[in-house]
């Protein structure tokens, strides 16, 4: 007999929002035999879950199965959605409120033996919304069922109930003719006798936008659907009449025709866009302690070959472009698979906080002479050369370093350019990120490769020594920068815990370094050496395995930042807030953002600006990115931005458009754009 194991409900301010089970449509497992199983989730009244396409705004429910060696899995069935449109605020959602039920189909192996039982695991994600959004998870939800030579029928009422709701992949009754002209797709429809109403349901390509769908016409004159979209475009038509609703997938779109060679204006601008604002990261904050030390190998090589000089110079742009070009196919590998890509989405993550902390701390350290790390034969180690002298290793170590620190800014030309390079085909997306890394490693390039350049630097010296001890400080900066972020993440606590970590990886580091003197005997280097890594996986465990376990939200109450007290972000406030009229400036942000700190402290929390807040009565709302937020990253998507820092402005008007504001900001320019809020 079926067993359904517990499963997580997600539970809100006492309430549960929304409550997963799995159920399957057999008594039992027949080998050999598919059958159908169901992940139900049950909403609270008034909220809701997401369609496979969203809409405007949301996500998809996700369903990630662990199933026994031999077993597979179709895709999911998903019903018919409700359609929402605000028309207040133009956004069109497609969801499930109340309870839904996404079918997959098993495939057993006939290898089984009767007698036995199968547990199928899934993790299950979603984001339920009402007026706020709040992501959902079940992370072990099972079911078990029992192998048997037969099955009898299981929760027929409920699949009866929802397997009409899926759509037919079977040739519709009905004539749909497509034609395209420019970035409009129209189809007309002859629908069959009996036909009340249409409804057309789009599934765009990943990460396109595309508008919203318009049904006009009648059975007796036949429907025509209008939708604005640049690719092909699959959908559902669904068909009522008096009795019930049908639903059929219909055939892809015609494309566009391709536009000549020499007519690619936008990708033309966006690989300048790109060249320049790799070019201006190279100024980022985040970015200068480790430009700092490249500037320091350059030093460093004033006496060496042209020929070495630019063997450097090429190794640490080789570490950029790896960099960028790994972060693109990462970008395609996420779009492929149906996942949102987000730029900086790593400094979300904690343990990626925790990871690069601790390698600048390692980095900081072996500057100030405190560890030589040596490496047998003709190894180069990344840490210990800095960039100098015998180190191509430590030259691509950095420019990959360099270009790390420098993915939470999305500096001057880069913020658009980025969204264009995330929602184009592979090639493309390719392209786009090799301009940014040419023009983040254009100038060290051009240094090494101008000798004459490098006489002016001054010759290698003793001073040399102590100028390489005082580029461990700005790596010591970078890393209260981390910590800063950690706290914004876990909690003030967080940052002492991890800080203790440091000190015992920092004494380790010590003890590793005193013991790897040529003079220490083998014996002692060993015992040296492992107390050194005990002491780092003691610290590990005590310090870092518990603050890092549990993930953390933070509560909804107002953010106090400088002199401003900001409102905290949800889509529902702001529509609230011009509904009543009110204007609205929206910063969004993230603690690992340096540039957005910069523009807080320097053109946004000020006096003047303060006092134009209160003048003309404008609502400080802050969309905090630190940690993953889909309703904030939706809100971006919608700007055509990926990242931060951005800024918008809603004057008054309910129906005035909004005004952006450029990633970096001065006093002057936020004061003219607040003038124009009233």
């Amino acid at each position: 007999m079926m067993t359904v194991l517990s499963s997580h409900a997600q539970v809100y301010q006492g309430q549960t929002l929304v409550e997963p089970r799995l159920i399957a449509d057999k008594t039992a497992i027949v080998p050999g035999k598919p059958f159908r199983v169901a992940l139900v989730l049950k909403m609270a009244p008034g909220w809701h879950t997401y369609w496979q396409y969203a809409g405007d705004a949301g996500i998809p429910t996700e369903i990630k199965w662990s199933l026994p060696s031999g077993f597979g899995v179709g895709p999911i069935e998903w019903p018919l959605p409700e359609i929402n449109l605000q028309r207040e605020a133009d956004i069109l959602t497609y969801t499930y409120g109340g309870e839904v039920m996404l079918m997959q189909t098993i495939q057993p192996p006939a290898n089984l033996k009767p007698g036995a039982s199968v547990e199928l695991k899934a993790d299950v994600s979603w984001l339920v919304c009402e007026e706020i959004c709040i992501p959902g998870k079940a992370v072990g939800l099972a079911l078990t069922l029992p192998i048997a030579a037969n099955a009898q029928p299981a929760h027929a009422a409920e699949f009866q109930r929802w397997t009409p709701r899926v759509p037919s992949v079977d040739p519709p009754p009905f004539s749909i003719a497509w034609s395209r002209s420019g970035n409009q797709l129209t189809a007309k429809v002859s629908p069959p006798a009996g036909t009340t109403a249409l409804d057309f349901f789009p599934l765009p390509p990943a990460e396109e936008q595309i508008g919203h769908p318009s049904v006009s016409g009648s059975a007796t004159e036949g429907f025509t659907i209008r939708i604005e979209a640049k690719s092909d475009l699959r959908g559902v038509v669904a068909l009522k009449n008096v009795d019930r609703e049908q639903a059929w997938a219909v055939a892809a779109a015609p494309s566009a025709p391709a536009p000549p060679a020499s007519a690619h204006p936008s990708l033309l601008a966006a690989l300048l866009a790109g060249l320049l604002g790799g070019l201006i990261l190279n100024l980022m904050p985040c970015v200068l302690p480790v430009i700092s030390l490249k500037i320091f190998g350059f030093v460093q090589q004033a006496g060496q070959s042209r020929r070495r000089i630019a063997l450097h110079g090429f190794a640490f742009a080789a570490g950029v472009f790896v960099w960028f070009l790994g972060l693109g196919f990462l970008v395609i590998a996420l779009k492929s698979s149906g996942a949102q890509a987000t730029w900086a989405a790593q400094f979300q993550n904690p343990w990626f906080i925790l990871g690069t902390a601790t390698i600048v701390f390692i980095f900081a350290l072996n500057l100030f002479g405190v560890f030589e790390l040596t490496l047998p034969g003709r190894a180069t180690n990344a840490l210990g050369e800095a960039g100098g002298r015998e180190g191509l290793g430590g030259s691509f170590f950095q420019g990959m370093f360099a270009t790390l620190l420098a993915t939470p800014c999305t500096g001057p030309f880069l913020g658009t350019t980025l969204y264009f390079a995330f929602v184009q085909p592979a090639p493309i997306t390719l392209l786009i990120f090799g301009s940014i890394a040419a023009g983040m490693a254009l100038p060290y390039l051009l240094l090494s490769l101008q000798p004459g350049w490098v006489r002016f630097l001054p010759k290698p010296g003793v001073w040399m020594e102590r100028l390489k001890q005082f580029m461990g400080f700005p790596l010591l900066a970078t890393l209260l920068w981390l910590l800063y972020i950690i706290g914004g993440q876990r909690g003030a606590t967080a940052i002492i815990w991890v800080a203790a970590f440091l000190l015992l990886l920092g004494i380790a580091l010590w003890l590793y370094g005193l013991a790897a003197s040529p003079t220490v005997k083998p014996v002692k280097r060993v015992l040296g050496q492992l107390l050194a890594a005990g002491l780092v996986i003691f610290g590990a465990q005590f310090f870092l395995l518990d603050l890092f376990a549990h993930e953390q939200a933070p509560g909804a109450v107002p953010i106090k930042s400088g002199g401003i007290e900001w409102i905290p972000y949800s889509e529902a406030e702001v529509k609230k807030l011009r509904a009543e009229g009110k204007p609205v400036f929206v910063d969004f942000t993230a603690d690992w953002c340096l540039s957005c700190k910069f523009n807080e402290r320097t053109a946004i929390d000020t006096a003047a600006v303060r006092a134009k807040f209160s003048e003309l009565g404008i609502v400080p709302v802050k969309a905090d990115w630190t940690n993953a937020n889909p309703e904030i990253t939706a809100a971006l998507q919608r700007f055509g931005r990926v990242g931060v820092p951005f800024y918008v402005l809603y004057p008054a008007g309910k129906s005035d458009a909004p005004i952006t504001l450029p990633e970096l900001l001065t006093e002057s320019l936020v004061l003219d754009a607040l003038s124009k809020a009233r």
